[in-house]
């Protein structure tokens, strides 16, 4: 068996590869159901540059670190963050950074697969004109009978399966033949169909109405809750702290201008989230009927209800989702390969083998949230579902700890020409503010983000009566709601999408 830190991992062909498979990896359900909502609650395009900004800010130098800590080490996250620490002789705890993010990327995954299984199913439903003529109660039924029905728990197991195999199957042909190949395909046939959507939606539906919620300016909704929101999608939404950047950054071929294409991907996934956005509203042919939502209600829900009153709706809506399963399968595609390469780097096992192990893995940690949809539903801890649970400990722990870690390691531990020397060629301006916001914004920023992320969620759970010993006293117990309704809104991750 090959030392650990001789074991090859592999490596992308062309150097475009990174941008593509990058792409796919961060357009993710975020970008559609969340996204859109946010935008037209807080200032439409004012709020736009407000993400942007956090994004500029926050989300890209630590895009930038991830991806070249693995280009320098060419190992995944958990190699490359032990070689760091040991030629900057800092303390053992800092090896905790790699495990950490694999085990971010396996519960993200578990769940995002889930989605995967959902959005496959639509595709299908939509196709056999299950929702022609769609109003909101007979697409909620549609929902409820896949997702919370105890009866038929076992469809849903089906439909989540066949999703998870397809993304096997690409993680199993390898870096070259299956993760590249496949990306190159998939995400540019992703945004042209994109694109093919939104010409339709603008010559059939109402686009001053999607111009007007997600590009007007409109100052009177901003507030400091617009500012909190644009840096909570735009930490959550590019699959950061999860080793996706590392491990990319590791097959990058020598020619790749890996800064540069990092900038791309931010404004792509930008573009590609207000396009989805101005197209959504656009579909509500009454202007406002998609007002408010957003998670479940508006993809699930909204959605084919709106898309049932354009023409030729069978069709548009079967497009509709097949381009959300080519985004969830991408993005699942990506949150794979961090998993698979760690354990092949641990073990120096063939590539075949690391996929089935991680395979079956994510299969049975993804059935205890699906079984938090119907069957497990009444068995809760402290008020909260299994897959409330792991969407916390992810989104409110794991992923901001990783960034924290990360940030610090960076901005404290390593010395200022190591630095330097790791982030190759950059202009001095960028390796200035790279280095300053490493030290001091990116680990409070991290520190923020996980603790009102996780404030935010235990307070929901009081919403519910929960009697745990956050909920104080005389809290109000929420009345009983549909099963639709208790279906997730989703975290912000990318994963899925969060």
């Amino acid at each position: 068996m090959p030392h650990k830190y001789q074991t090859s991992i592999g490596s992308f062909t062309r150097k475009s590869s990174f941008f593509w498979a990058s792409v796919g990896a961060t357009v993710g359900l975020a970008n559609l159901w969340q996204f859109p909502y946010l935008a037209s609650i807080h200032g439409g395009g004012l709020f736009i540059l407000l993400y942007l900004a956090s994004l500029l800010l926050v989300a890209l130098p630590l895009m930038v670190t991830e991806a070249v800590f693995g280009r320098h080490s060419r190992h995944g996250i958990v190699l490359a963050m032990d070689g760091f620490v040991r030629n900057a002789g800092s303390h053992r705890l800092w090896h905790l950074t790699g495990p950490l993010s694999v085990i971010a990327a396996f519960l993200v995954l578990s769940f995002t697969a889930v989605f995967g299984g959902i959005v496959l199913a639509y595709v299908f439903a939509g196709a056999s004109g299950r929702f022609s003529g769609a109003t909101t109660a007979s697409a909620s039924a549609v929902l409820t009978e896949l997702v919370s029905s105890p009866e038929r728990y076992r469809e849903f197991m089906a439909w989540h399966g066949f999703f998870l195999i397809l993304v096997l199957a690409v993680s199993a042909r390898g870096v070259v033949k299956g993760l590249e190949r496949s990306l190159r395909i998939v995400v540019p046939c992703t945004l042209v169909l994109l694109a093919v959507l939104f010409a339709l939606s603008a010559g059939h539906g109402r686009l001053e109405s999607g111009v007007d919620h997600i590009l007007t300016f409109r100052p009177e909704q901003l507030s400091l809750d617009s500012i909190k929101a644009a840096f909570f999608h735009a930490f959550f939404t590019l699959g950061l702290g999860v080793g996706v950047w590392a491990i990319f950054g590791a097959y990058t071929t020598a020619e790749t201008r890996l800064k540069r294409s990092i900038l791309a991907v931010v404004l792509m996934d930008t573009l590609v989230a207000i396009v989805a956005g101005v197209m959504m509203f656009s579909i509500a042919l009454d202007g406002t009927s998609l007002d408010g939502e957003r998670g479940f209600s508006l993809l699930f829900v909204s959605l084919p209800v709106a898309l049932a009153q354009v023409p030729f709706s069978q069709v548009v809506i079967t497009a509709v989702f097949l381009l959300v399963v080519l985004i969830v399968w991408a993005t699942s595609i990506s949150l794979l390969e961090p998993v698979v390469g760690w354990l092949r780097e641990w073990l120096g096992a063939p590539r075949g083998w690391s996929v089935v192990c991680v395979g079956l893995a994510v299969w049975l940690a993804g059935l205890a949230s699906l079984f938090s949809f119907n069957v497990w539903a009444d068995y809760q801890l402290a008020g909260a579902t299994v897959y409330r649970w792991l969407e916390l400990v992810t989104g409110g722990i794991l992923i901001p700890v990783v960034a924290m870690l990360v940030a610090t390691f960076a901005g404290w531990c390593l010395t200022r020409r190591y630095s330097a020397q790791i982030l190759g060629d950059a202009p001095a301006f960028f390796r200035k503010l790279w280095y300053w916001v490493m030290r001091l914004v990116l680990p409070v920023v991290a520190l923020w983000i996980g603790i009102q992320y996780t404030i935010f969620s235990l307070s929901n759970l009081c919403d519910n009566g929960n009697d745990a010993i956050w909920c104080g006293p005389g809290t109000p117990v929420a009345e009983a709601s549909a099963p639709v309704e208790n279906a997730p809104n989703g975290p912000d991750i990318q994963y899925h999408g969060e």
